[in-house]
C-alpha cells in the first residue's frame, strides 16, 4: 500500500494545486479587481496547478562523491 501511494501521489499534486489556487480565489480573491491572479479565477486556479506541478519535479541532489577532490600540494 505505501508503495502504491509513493508511486501515485504526484498525480494528485495539480489537481490539488488547481483547487488550492481557485479556493484561494474563492475565499480570498481580490475586491477591487486589480490584483492579476487573484480577480480572475482562471488565473488563479492556473497559477496554483502550476505550483502544485512544481513539487512533482525532484530537486537535484547533490553526490559529493562526484565532487571534484581537492588536492592539499596547490
Amino acid at each position: 500500500m505505501k508503495k502504491i501511494f509513493l508511486t501515485y501521489w504526484k498525480y494528485g499534486a495539480v489537481p490539488l494545486g488547481a483547487a488550492a489556487g481557485y479556493a484561494y480565489y474563492y475565499f480570498i480573491g481580490c475586491q477591487s479587481g486589480t490584483c492579476p491572479i487573484q480577480s480572475n479565477p482562471y488565473f488563479s486556479t492556473l497559477y496554483g496547478a502550476m505550483l502544485g506541478g512544481i513539487f512533482i519535479f525532484p530537486s537535484k541532489k547533490k553526490n559529493p562523491k562526484s565532487e571534484p577532490e581537492q588536492n592539499e600540494n596547490n
